[in-house]
C-alpha cells in the first residue's frame, strides 16, 4: 500500500500540470499565491450568493422580520460587486503572473542554450526544432500565449471550485445526489479526454512551427530585406508564413476538436442526470419535503454544478503546461548534448611548447563519415601556421575542436603535453583570440563590438587603428541602423572591425590567434596590408590562419595540406611548391585565375 501511494506521487509530481504549478510559484511565489488566493475566494462567492438568494426568497412576506429582505438584498448586492470587483483584479494579476511566467521560461531557455561549454546542442536538428516549439508560449502560435493561458486557467479553476461547493450545497438535500451530481459532471474530463491529446512534440507540429519562425524572421528581420525586395518575394513569405500558421491551426483543432461518439455519450448522461434532478426536486416540492428556499438554492446549485464539466481548463492547462515541460525537458537534454567534462589544470602561460594533434577523429552528431579521420599534426608555440584544403576539407572542424567547442571521437589534443580535456575550460578560452569566418554583428556600439566583455578606450582605439578600421569615428556608434545614429557597415568594415576584436584580446593576454578566413572580404590590397598587421602584432604568439587565398598563406612559418580528414603535405612555401603536390596545384590554379583577371 505504501509503494503504491509512493507510486502514485512520484506520477503526480512528474505530470506537466504540476510542473507548470511549480513553475509558477518559482516565475513569482507573491503573485502566484495571491492568484491562487483569489481563485479559492472567487469561487466561493458564487456559494454565498446561492445561500443569499435563498434567504431573500425566505424573508419573503416573512411578517415577523420586516427587515430580513433588506438584510438579504445588502448581502447579494455585496456578494454580486465583490465578485466583480475580484474577477477585475484577478485578470489584472493573471497577465502580470503570464508575464512573469514567460519571462521565467525565457530565462530557462537562455540558461539551456547557453550554460553548456559544447555546441553540440545548438547544432543538433532534433534540439533545434524542439527550441523552436518551446518558443511559442510566448509567440501564440499552436495555442494562445501564456498571459492570456493563465487567465483562461485562472477562469476554469474558479469554476471548478465554485462546482465542488455547490456540491457541498447539493449535500445538504441528498449526500447521494450531490455524489451522483458530482461524478457524472466530473466524468465529462474523461469521456472527452481525447479532446486535449495536442501535442507541440509531434513532428507535424515541430516542422510547422519551425518553418513559421523562419518565414517571419525572413520577413522581418533586415538581412533578407534586399532580396526580398529585388525578387518579388514578398507575397511568397507572407504566403510562406500563413501556411505554416494554419497548418499548426488544423494540427490544433484535428487534436482538440469535440468527438462525436463521447459527446453523445456525455449528452446522455447529463440529460438524464438533469431530468432525474429537477424531477426529484419538483416532486419533493409538491409533497412539501422542501420549501420554497431550499428549492431555490438546489436549483441554484444544480445549474451551478455544470461548472464541473469538462470546458475551457481543459483546452488551456494542457498546452501550457505541456510549455513548461517542453522547456524543462529541453533544459537537460541540451545540457547532456552540450555538456563537456570541464578540467581542473589551469591554463595559464600556454602554449608554451607545442599544441599536438594525436591521432584524431571526429564525426559530426548524426554523420556517419568522419570530417577528420586520424589526424596528426604538431603546432610548435610562436610560430604561425595555415591549414589549407578544399571546402569541406575540416579546417573549421579543427578550429572547433581546438577551442575545445567539441571533444573528439578519438585521440587527443594535447597542449605543452596535457590533453586539452583535463584544462580548465574557461581558462584555455581566455588565451584564444579567435576569429571565426561566420563571426557575430552584435547591434552594439563599436565599443561593445571590439571589447565585449570591456576594455579601456585607449586599447580599442589603438585595435581599430590597427585594424585599418580608419572610418570610425566614435566608439559610441551603434553598428546596426533602426537606432538613433545607427549605421550599417559593408562586409569589408565589419571584418575590419572583428580583425580589431581579436587584436584587443591579444592586448589583454591572449597567446593563441586563429583567424578562419580573416580577410576574406577584403580587397587584395586590404588583404595584404592587414594580414601584415596581424603577424607584426601576434609575432611571439602562436598563429593559426585558415585562408583560401595563397598570397596570404605563404608568408607563414608552415602550411598543412588537409584533404580527407588528414594532413597529406606540410612545409613552407618555398617547400611545398618545390613538391608539386596538392599544394602546388591548388597554388597554381589560383594564380592562373588572378593572372587571367588581371589581363
Amino acid at each position: 500500500m505504501a509503494d503504491g501511494g509512493r507510486a502514485q506521487l512520484a506520477r503526480l509530481t512528474s505530470s506537466n500540470q504540476w510542473r507548470f504549478f511549480r513553475a509558477l510559484s518559482r516565475a513569482s511565489r507573491g503573485l502566484a499565491l495571491t492568484w491562487l488566493g483569489l481563485i479559492v475566494a472567487r469561487g466561493l462567492l458564487p456559494i454565498a450568493l446561492v445561500l443569499a438568494i435563498g434567504d431573500v426568497v425566505a424573508s419573503v412576506g416573512d411578517s415577523k422580520d420586516t427587515g430580513a429582505l433588506a438584510r438579504g438584498l445588502i448581502v447579494v448586492a455585496v456578494v454580486f460587486t465583490l465578485s466583480q470587483v475580484l474577477a477585475s483584479g484577478h485578470v489584472q494579476v493573471s497577465v502580470d503572473l503570464g508575464d512573469r511566467m514567460s519571462t521565467y521560461l525565457q530565462d530557462q531557455l537562455l540558461d539551456a542554450t547557453l550554460t553548456p561549454d559544447g555546441l553540440g546542442h545548438m547544432e543538433s536538428s532534433e534540439l533545434t526544432d524542439r527550441l523552436a516549439v518551446a518558443q511559442d508560449f510566448d509567440l501564440g502560435r499552436s495555442g494562445p500565449p501564456m498571459d492570456i493561458s493563465i487567465g483562461i486557467i485562472a477562469g476554469g479553476l474558479v469554476e471548478f471550485v465554485a462546482g465542488l461547493g455547490l456540491v457541498g450545497v447539493l449535500a445538504a438535500y441528498h449526500w447521494w445526489v450531490a455524489l451522483l451530481v458530482g461524478a457524472v459532471w466530473i466524468s465529462t474530463h474523461w469521456l472527452l479526454r481525447d479532446s486535449t491529446t495536442s501535442s507541440r512534440l509531434d513532428d507535424r507540429v515541430q516542422s510547422a512551427q519551425r518553418r513559421s519562425d523562419y518565414t517571419w524572421r525572413l520577413a522581418v528581420d533586415p538581412p533578407a530585406a534586399k532580396e526580398i525586395r529585388l525578387f518579388g518575394l514578398s507575397e511568397w513569405s507572407i504566403a510562406q508564413f500563413a501556411e505554416s500558421c494554419r497548418q499548426l491551426v488544423d494540427l490544433r483543432w484535428e487534436a482538440m476538436r469535440l468527438r462525436e461518439r463521447p459527446m453523445i455519450w456525455s449528452t446522455v448522461l447529463l440529460a438524464g442526470l438533469n431530468l432525474g434532478l429537477f424531477g426529484l426536486l419538483a416532486r419533493d416540492a409538491a409533497n412539501g419535503v422542501i420549501d420554497l428556499e431550499q428549492i431555490t438554492v438546489y436549483a441554484q446549485a444544480a445549474v451551478g454544478v455544470a461548472a464541473l464539466a469538462f470546458g475551457g481548463l481543459n483546452w488551456a492547462l494542457p498546452p501550457a503546461a505541456e510549455s513548461v515541460a517542453l522547456v524543462e525537458g529541453l533544459r537537460q537534454a541540451m545540457a547532456e548534448e552540450g555538456r563537456l567534462a570541464d578540467g581542473e589544470v589551469s591554463a595559464e602561460g600556454m602554449p608554451a611548447k607545442a599544441i599536438v594533434f594525436r591521432n584524431m577523429t571526429f564525426s559530426y552528431p548524426g554523420r556517419a563519415d568522419p570530417v577528420l579521420d586520424g589526424l596528426d599534426l604538431t603546432i610548435e608555440a610562436g610560430t604561425s601556421i595555415a591549414i589549407v584544403g578544399v571546402n569541406g576539407a575540416g579546417k573549421t572542424t579543427l578550429v572547433k575542436l581546438m577551442c575545445r567547442l567539441y571533444d573528439p571521437d578519438c585521440g587527443s589534443v594535447d597542449v605543452d603535453g596535457a590533453d586539452l580535456r583535463d584544462l580548465a575550460v574557461a581558462s584555455w578560452r581566455s588565451r584564444l583570440a579567435v576569429i571565426f569566418q561566420d563571426f557575430a554583428r552584435y547591434d552594439l556600439s563599436v565599443r561593445d563590438n571590439v571589447a565585449p566583455l570591456g576594455a579601456p578606450d585607449k586599447l580599442i582605439w589603438e585595435s581599430l587603428t590597427e585594424a585599418g578600421a580608419t572610418s570610425i569615428t566614435s566608439l559610441d556608434t551603434v553598428l546596426a541602423k533602426g537606432y538613433d545614429d545607427g549605421t550599417d557597415l559593408s562586409g569589408g568594415q565589419w571584418q575590419r572591425i572583428v580583425i580589431a576584436r581579436a587584436l584587443c584580446a591579444i592586448k589583454q593576454g591572449a597567446e593563441l590567434v586563429i583567424l578562419d578566413e580573416p580577410t576574406a572580404q577584403l580587397d587584395v590590397r586590404g588583404e595584404s596590408e592587414i594580414f601584415g598587421r596581424i603577424l607584426e602584432a601576434t609575432r611571439d604568439k602562436t598563429t593559426i590562419l585558415i585562408s583560401h587565398r595563397f598570397s596570404t598563406v605563404r608568408r607563414v612559418d608552415k602550411i598543412y595540406v588537409i584533404e580527407g580528414g588528414r594532413v597529406i603535405e606540410q612545409g613552407n612555401h618555398e617547400e611545398l611548391m618545390a613538391a608539386h603536390g596538392r599544394y602546388r596545384k591548388m597554388f597554381d590554379l589560383q594564380a592562373s585565375r588572378f593572372e587571367r583577371g588581371q589581363g
